[in-house]
């Protein structure tokens, strides 16, 4: 049995994720733990003979060093009573973004506790954006949570009126789109590209600036809600199971669009109307956000739920973005600086980081560390 991995292909939008899924009967508590091999690699070591190809032998012959792994930093508290992961099996299976590392375990020692600890700390040391996606079940409830650096512990009320008020997992992905923003360069970078030229005009001389504030920033916000809006709709489609596309075709894709997008600035090819670029090229950016929701198998209701904070986040995180870059481009619009240099140097380099990138993604090597 082989199992594929290029260690390079977490470029500078796939995050770190893993998917960790906790349940709890009168019986006890079990779980599931599924790790990315990619991260596996980093953190103990697979691929042997470092030929970029992980077989199932290779996995195999680490599997001590894999369990001791996941249970030095994954801790499990019942009542306040520290629980022992007693690891049952370990398997392979393929998420929407790679071969995971499949782990089965048990918590035998805790019984069915009214409360439960968990203190989650996988790859934080080595990657900060990593996100561990929690889905618990209990008595026919399901809930979902996110481990980061800064949210690792976490409390979970087991009881009758724990089960009454389980959070809806709304603010929590509110939360985590306005990180997915900020943190995928790639998504940054792309709104970037869009918002330059906004507060200027294309005439037979090239960039202008545009005589008054409100029609700049009118010109934002359509580009901002355009992209929020595709993206919106693709997200959906392929979280929902609806619609789904190769990762590496749709990370390669995204890449390509920051390429043409800084470029438009530079030598245009597109219409003026940069809402509609942000439109057409921010459905294959929705693609992008939606793989781990996709593999959390959360019921329709939750998912909706989940979906639509998620977008709101994102759209509040580019918002943050809009507020700092706005008043700044507003302010120098005059300036020959801004639109010679800033502009199109700015795309320039937008334009050769989205480059590397696309070259990255699609001959799968990594040459930038983000």
């Amino acid at each position: 049995m082989w199992v594929c991995l290029s260690p390079w292909t977490a470029g500078a939008h796939t995050q770190s994720s893993a998917y960790l899924m906790i349940q709890t009967t009168p019986a006890g508590v079990t779980g599931q733990w599924d790790l990315a091999l990619r991260d596996l690699e980093d953190a103990v070591g697979l691929d042997a003979n470092d030929d970029g190809v992980i077989t199932w032998a290779e996995l195999r012959a680490r599997q001590a060093a894999v369990f001791a792994y996941a249970q030095a930093r994954l801790h499990i508290q019942g009542d306040g009573r520290p629980g022992t992961l007693v690891m049952d099996d370990l398997r392979v299976d393929n998420h929407s973004d790679g071969a995971y590392a499949v782990l089965t375990f048990a918590v035998p020692d805790i019984g069915h506790p009214t409360r439960l600890g968990l203190d989650y700390r996988a790859f934080f040391d080595i990657d900060p954006r990593h996100r561990g996606l929690l889905r618990l079940e209990q008595g026919g409830q399901t809930r979902v949570g996110v481990f980061s650096p800064e949210t690792a512990s976490q409390q979970f009320d087991l009881s009758a009126a724990g089960n009454a008020a389980i959070p809806n997992p709304f603010l929590t992905f509110v939360r985590e789109g306005v990180w997915h923003i900020w943190s995928g360069y790639d998504h940054m970078m792309f709104l970037l590209a869009l918002l330059l030229p906004g507060v200027l005009k294309r005439t037979g001389r090239g960039w202008e600036p545009v005589a008054a504030n409100r029609p700049a920033l009118v010109n934002i916000l359509k580009i901002v809600t355009a992209f929020t809006a595709a993206h919106s709709i693709t997200l959906s489609l392929a979280a929902l199971g609806i619609v789904h596309l190769p990762v590496r075709l749709v990370e390669a894709s995204i890449a390509a669009t920051v390429v043409l997008a800084a470029l438009n600035n530079v030598t245009p090819f597109f219409a003026e109307r940069g809402w509609m670029v942000a439109f057409g090229f921010g459905l294959l950016h929705g693609f992008g956000f939606a793989n781990a929701l996709a593999d959390l198998g959360l019921h329709t209701g939750q998912m909706a739920a989940t979906l639509l904070g998620f977008n709101i986040g994102v759209e509040l995180g580019q918002l943050a973005i809009v507020a700092v870059f706005l008043p700044l481009a507003l302010s120098v619009r005059h300036l020959m600086f801004y639109q010679r240099f800033v502009l199109r140097f700015g795309s320039v380099a937008i334009m050769l980081v989205a480059s590397t990138w696309l070259a990255e993604r699609v001959f799968d090597f990594k040459w930038l560390p983000f």
